[in-house]
């Protein structure tokens, strides 16, 4: 049998800090003056710091200098990491560790694939670094999602070729890229949102304990 291996993102699949995102970016476009809610906040998920600097400016008609820019994307991570820093492994999302006690007893190896430059941090306040084979998260890559480059990386990680691979994700921009890599795409979320996924689950709780054995056998 050949192997297959898994690649997770990070934010509203094993953790959710989206809401972090949310509070920093909110913080910062009441600063500018301008409203900044949840739903513009799905506009966000998945893709870049600078770019989502670049689509809440938008949303508020705000022009920056380069400069100011810069500044602010520093103080919305200062505003961040106040966040996560206090986070603990009570804010694991439901089934992500029985899921990954799964693919251990399978012998299937996983690793990361994020946007998040603070990966990392996060992974080892929630206590599930170590389980990791390999982390490839924003201080990784020179192109966002939805590019393939963090998954294609990952499979390196991996030593697997891309149709071996299988991507857990929650954003449309993840999907894209895990479609666009030739890898299979798990959407977990709104089944109508992620609607390009191969699969969908709204939460990892309703993922099948006999989901991966069907892979490793036609793989």
């Amino acid at each position: 049998m050949n192997k297959i291996g898994v690649i997770f993102d990070l934010d509203g699949v094993i953790v959710d800090t989206a809401k972090y995102h949310f509070l920093a970016w909110k913080n910062l476009a009441d600063d500018l003056g301008f409203e900044f809610t949840e739903a513009h906040n799905e506009l966000l998920k998945g893709v870049s710091r600078v770019r989502s600097l670049e689509i809440l400016l938008s949303i508020g008609n705000v022009s920056l200098s380069e400069s100011k820019k810069q500044e602010y994307l520093v103080s919305k991570n200062e505003d961040y990491l106040n966040y996560i820093t206090k986070m603990g492994p009570e804010e694991i999302l439901p089934g992500a560790e029985k899921l990954l006690d799964n693919l251990d007893d399978l012998g299937i190896s996983y690793v990361l694939g994020s946007a998040s430059k603070n990966a990392p941090l996060i992974l080892k306040q929630v206590n599930l670094f170590d389980r990791f084979k390999a982390i490839v998260d924003g201080n990784s890559v020179s192109k966002a999602k939805p590019d393939p480059e963090v998954f294609l990386i990952g499979a390196e990680k991996l030593n697997l070729s891309p149709e071996k691979c299988i991507v857990f994700e929650d954003a449309i921009a993840g999907v894209e890229a895990a479609n666009k890599a030739n890898m299979t795409s798990v959407g977990i979320g709104d089944e109508d949102t992620l609607n390009e996924a191969d699969y969908n689950f709204n939460n990892l709780t309703e993922i099948p304990k006999n989901f991966f054995e069907k892979f490793l056998s036609e793989k």
